[in-house]
């Protein structure tokens, strides 16, 4: 909390280039960006950083292969490249995956015309990936024995990309570049609007944590505040070219559906791509595509129903998957660009999540609206533009503010991680080496850590149980990553809360060391707020009943749904 209280102070104590309201992907990456070129930047959001649809993706970085049907091929050309420039920034935390596509009888297109499709998607990303291939049913059926192939008539494999970790912590390492740069950032902190005084911008905010009011000066405001966009141009008074249409989406977590690292994609009942996601030890399947007036969502069970339903119907697993069998449940909403004078419900299902800044250099106010997280380093760089035409000074315009750490500071780790013998202290159900996985985590930051495990090798434990999260990492966060509450850690700094059953982490002497040393004196208390969070969210799914679906349940299911092969 220490690191929050002074970035707080700092806030109403100092004046800013630019004000960013909103720590979703466009925001932090935004503040990256502006930081990493010498712009004095603040950061604020009235939650936590990616608190909102920024930790309810799919966690795929992809090039968008569905707007191939609508011949976008502009918006596919540039998602694409921007997918190819992640995987090569992020290496270890952007990976390639490979997706297999099923097509059944009676599907609107033959499968051997959209693997032709998947082969000019290939060639519109520069054939980066691995090329598409071709399947017949007992091709499928060889390569992944759950899918039920009595109804297929062929199908195809293509390469996109996705998040190793979770989409929140990679949000939240833009954030953390951007504290590296020099930039404020605080979440909590909540904007109650702005006004012009002369030509600065003044910001009324509250530290939702403490109650306390604080002014924020900036000559630039950016509002990134995603879903609430609209929201807050209200408060501003900003009248704009753009708004936001919303589609809410869902993803049930289950145990691990099969051993094999792809993505299994089919269409759903209603047309659009439905994935089975791999997520270490679990398997993420979803999503919906249901319109909404407010960005304040929950699942329904309707909704529930839908992805249990759709998965179902194309597996073929020892027992069908039902609401025993969730561990916890992803619901959000996608904010989808718009013109204020549509109405964006014509071909809605067809709507993109391709961005929008809408610029006002009279009151120096931006607005951005759609975006996804693969586009986002365009965005940091359109921001950037965009700001200087303002008239605010980017000193090193040049500077590449994004990616990992240099390989020499790499392998000045990994040589560390060698003399110390650090892999062979990696737990023996770990899914990866140690020195990987807090290189992919921490990058340049790694490097304390290990002096934290030399000095005390109990550093190197993992705290709790049925997670890969260490000892030394809890340090860390509760240093440098403004865990205010445990939410903030268990669901966005880490994904334990979608992967580990809410009855388990309750039974965790772990757990209640993690928040030992997060928290220390309100240890209990932030424990029983968390819980008592989920109980609220619970009664909440389903229509409200409590009994339907829980948002984190324990389940009777094995660990491994995977039909053996006959």
């Amino acid at each position: 909390m220490e690191l929050r209280s002074s970035n707080v102070e700092k806030l109403g104590g100092e004046a800013f280039d630019v004000l960013i309201v909103g720590g979703g992907i466009n925001g932090a990456a935004s503040a990256a960006a502006l930081a990493g070129k010498g712009v004095r930047v603040a950061l604020i959001d009235r939650g936590d950083f990616a608190g909102s649809t920024s930790m309810h993706s799919s966690n795929l970085v992809w090039g968008g292969i569905k707007y191939m049907e609508s011949r976008d091929f502009a918006l596919v050309r540039k998602l694409c490249l921007s997918r190819n420039h992640l995987i090569r920034s992020y290496p270890a935390s952007v990976q390639e995956i490979r997706f297999l596509t099923t097509i059944t009888r009676g599907f609107r297109y033959h499968p051997r015309y959209l693997w032709a499709g998947a082969w000019l998607y290939w060639l519109i990303g520069n054939g980066f990936t691995r090329i598409p291939r071709f399947l017949s049913p007992r091709a499928i059926r060889n390569s992944e024995a759950i899918i039920d192939t009595r109804e297929a008539v062929g199908g195809f494999e293509y390469s996109d990309a996705y998040l190793h970790d979770n989409d929140a912590r990679f949000v939240f390492n833009f954030v953390r570049g951007a504290l590296n740069y020099g930039a404020v950032a605080a979440n909590y902190v909540e904007s109650l609007g702005a006004r012009r005084e002369g030509s600065d911008w003044v910001t009324q905010a509250r530290d939702v944590v403490t109650g306390r009011e604080l002014v924020v000066r900036s000559k630039v405001l950016i509002n990134a505040a995603g879903p609430w966009v609209d929201e807050h141009n209200g408060l501003t008074g900003q009248a704009t070219r753009h708004r936001h249409a919303y589609s809410k989406g869902i993803h049930l977590i289950v145990p691990r559906l099969t051993d094999n690292h792809r993505v299994l994609a089919f269409f759903a009942d209603d047309g659009r791509l439905f994935f089975v996601i791999p997520m270490g030890p679990r398997t993420c399947i979803g999503t919906t595509d249901t319109r909404v007036e407010r960005p304040d969502v929950s699942a329904s069970e309707a909704d529930i129903r839908f992805v249990l339903d759709n998965i179902n119907k194309r597996l073929e697993l020892d027992r069908p998957l039902d609401k025993e069998d969730i561990i916890s449940l992803r619901c959000g909403v996608r904010p989808l660009a718009i013109r204020a004078e549509g109405d964006g419900g014509r071909d809605f299902l067809q709507l993109s999540r391709k961005h929008a800044i809408d610029v006002n250099p009279h009151d120096a106010h931006l607005s951005i609206f759609g975006g996804k997280l693969t586009d986002c380093l365009n965005v940091g760089e359109e921001i950037v533009a965009a700001v200087g035409d303002m008239g605010i000074e980017v000193p090193y315009p040049k500077h590449r503010w994004y990616g990992e750490p240099p390989d020499q500071v790499r392998r000045q780790f990994l040589h560390q991680a060698r003399l110390m013998h650090l892999d062979e202290l990696t737990a023996a159900d770990a899914s990866e080496p140690l020195s990987s996985r807090l290189w992919r985590r921490y990058g340049t930051h790694a490097l304390e850590m290990l002096e934290e495990i030399r000095e005390d090798p109990r550093q190197a434990e993992v705290l709790i149980e049925g997670t890969e999260y260490l000892r030394c990492e809890l340090h860390y966060a509760k240093r440098r990553e403004m865990i205010t509450r445990l939410e903030d850690f268990l669901r966005r700094r880490s994904k334990i809360a979608l992967v580990v059953h809410e009855e388990t982490m309750r039974q965790s002497p772990g757990l209640r060391e993690a928040c030992a040393i997060l928290f220390g004196d309100e240890a209990e208390a932030r424990l029983e707020e968390y819980f008592a969070t989920t109980r609220r969210e619970r009664s909440e799914v389903g229509g409200g009943t409590g009994d339907d679906v829980p948002d984190t349940c324990p389940s009777r299911a094995p660990e491994s749904r995977q039909r053996e092969s006959h």
